[in-house]
């Protein structure tokens, strides 16, 4: 019997991204997209597990369903950890991609190849239909800002960003390894032995 999971964001490229490792497992996911009386919960929290906590109790009380709730994105060493929090609205509260990377790299102008080092950061929650967080996990992967995309795969920072062992950048790399090496897939697959044993306890229903 497969279980229904609602990824607490309306992102379908982190879907895919997460069906792959989630779905052989008997869960079906869906995104709050599926669900148009969703909340916009506002992100608050001032470290990624506190926003993960906070998307995935509201939209788990407010959808009456499991919800995983994930908050990622860019520290950068050079920046003191900027973007951080705010990668996904870096540039302004309405940014896009384009304008965050354009940022990004006017921020880091005058700074050398082997100053430019970065990781990623994926933080999830698991939580139920009344609000209890079950499970957490975190992610990271390093990596360094190139000065210039590089790529068209992947979304937000990941044509910039160069895992240095594989001269790649996130943009460049297949599915297939992105889903080895990416935060995403290491926060989940650290959180993949909690969902089975919650799954197999007669809690989730």
């Amino acid at each position: 019997m497969s279980r229904l999971l609602v990824l607490g964001s309306r992102n379908r490229k982190k879907l895919g991204e997460l069906a792959e490792l989630l779905e052989p497992h008997g869960f079906e996911l869906k995104t709050l997209a599926d669900f148009p009386e969703s909340l916009e919960v506002e992100e608050t929290g001032d470290t990624f597990a506190a926003n993960a906590q906070l998307k995935a109790v509201e939209q788990a009380k407010y959808l009456k369903q499991w919800v995983l709730g994930e908050d990622s994105g860019l520290s950068v060493d050079a920046l003191g950890g900027q973007p951080g929090v705010f990668s996904a609205r870096f540039s302004d509260p309405g940014a896009t991609d384009q304008r965050n990377n354009a940022l990004l790299l006017e921020k880091l102008r005058d700074v050398p190849l082997e100053k430019r080092t970065a990781h990623y950061t994926c933080y999830t929650a698991l939580s139920d239909p009344s609000g209890n967080v079950w499970a957490e996990s975190e992610g990271l992967c390093r990596g360094r800002i190139l000065f210039e995309p590089a790529g068209s795969g992947g979304f937000g920072y990941d044509p910039l960003f160069e895992i240095i062992e594989c001269h790649r950048t996130f943009g460049e790399l297949s599915p297939a390894v992105k889903s080895v090496l990416s935060h995403r897939s290491r926060a989940i697959r650290q959180l993949v032995p909690s969902l089975i044993s919650i799954a197999h306890s007669g809690e989730w229903s």
